[in-house]
C-alpha cells in the first residue's frame, strides 16, 4: 500500500547570501517515483544532500518512516532507512560485484563490528546481499571484477549494494548519466521493479527516462520549487515552459 515514507516542509540551505535551495516542500511515497528536474544549479543535488543527512539544513524539517531525522549525522538516516546513490559511482573496483554488495550488507549487521570474523560466516549479511544481487539484475555478473564492467553495469552495482542495507527510501543522482541507450533501458526496468517496494526520488537530466518512470515531478529553478505535479501538469505549467523555453507565458516568444 502506497504511504508517505519521507517528508520534507520548509527545507533551506543557504550558504552566506546564497539560497541553493529555499523553502522546498515535497513527499515521497512507497511504490511512487518522485523526479526531480531543473537546470544545473538548480540545487537538486544540495536537496538530495539535505534529505540525505550529507548537509544540515538552515531551516526547515525532514522527517523518515514518522521520525523527526533533521540534522541526523548521514549514518544514522541511513540506518534508519534511507539509502542513496551518487552522481559519481562510488565502489570497490578492485573487489568483485558480489564482495562489494556484501561489503555493503555488513554494514547493517550486528556482526559488523566482529572485524575478526570471517566475512563469509555472516548470514544475515550474505543473506542480504543475494537479495539485492538478484533485485539489481547482476547474478550473472556476480564474480565479475567491478573494475572490468561497463559502466551501465557499475551504475546497477551501486544501485544493488543501496538495495544490500534494506532501505525504505531511495535518492538516486542521476543514475543513468553516461548511459547508452541499451544500458539506460535496463536502468529503466530496474528502477520500475524496485518502485514496488521502495519510495523513490529520481534526479536526472534524461528527460525520456523521466517522462517513464516519474510518477510525480518536482521542476526546480534557482533553488526554487516553480511546478510540482503529475507529469501532464508539469507539462502544461506555464513557469515550466518559461524556464525551459523562454517564453514569457504560454504560446509567446
Amino acid at each position: 500500500m502506497s504511504e508517505v515514507l519521507l517528508s520534507a516542509r520548509g527545507l533551506t540551505k543557504r550558504f552566506g547570501g546564497l539560497a541553493a535551495v529555499n523553502d522546498v516542500t515535497l513527499d515521497l511515497w512507497r511504490q511512487r517515483i518522485h523526479a526531480v528536474i531543473g537546470p544545473n544549479g538548480a540545487g537538486k543535488s544540495t536537496l538530495t544532500n539535505l534529505l540525505s543527512g550529507d548537509l544540515e539544513p538552515s531551516a526547515g524539517t525532514v522527517t523518515l518512516s514518522g521520525r523527526d531525522v533533521t540534522g541526523w549525522s548521514p549514518e544514522r538516516i541511513s540506518r534508519a532507512g534511507l539509502g542513496r546513490s551518487y552522481q559519481k559511482t562510488n565502489i570497490f573496483l578492485p573487489f568483485t560485484v558480489w564482495e562489494n554488495i556484501r561489503l555493503a550488507a555488513q554494514s547493517r549487521t550486528p556482526q559488523a563490528a566482529r572485524w575478526l570474523a570471517r566475512a563469509s560466516s555472516v548470514k544475515q549479511a550474505n543473506e542480504r546481499a543475494e537479495r539485492a544481487l538478484e533485485l539489481a539484475g547482476l547474478a550473472p555478473r556476480r564474480d565479475h571484477v567491478a573494475g572490468a564492467a561497463s559502466h551501465g553495469e557499475q551504475r546497477q552495482l551501486e544501485i544493488a549494494m543501496t538495495l544490500a542495507t534494506d532501505p525504505q527510501v531511495m535518492l538516486l543522482d542521476e543514475p543513468l548519466a553516461g548511459m547508452g541507450t541499451a544500458e539506460a533501458e535496463r536502468m529503466v526496468e530496474l528502477l520500475l521493479r524496485l518502485k514496488e517496494q521502495h519510495a523513490m526520488m529520481l534526479v536526472e537530466h534524461d528527460m525520456d527516462a523521466v517522462f517513464a518512470l516519474a510518477d510525480h515531478l518536482t521542476v526546480m529553478v534557482n533553488g526554487q520549487v516553480i511546478a510540482s505535479g503529475t507529469p501532464q501538469q508539469v507539462r502544461a505549467d506555464a513557469n515550466v515552459q518559461a524556464a525551459y523555453l523562454g517564453v514569457d507565458e504560454v504560446g509567446h516568444g
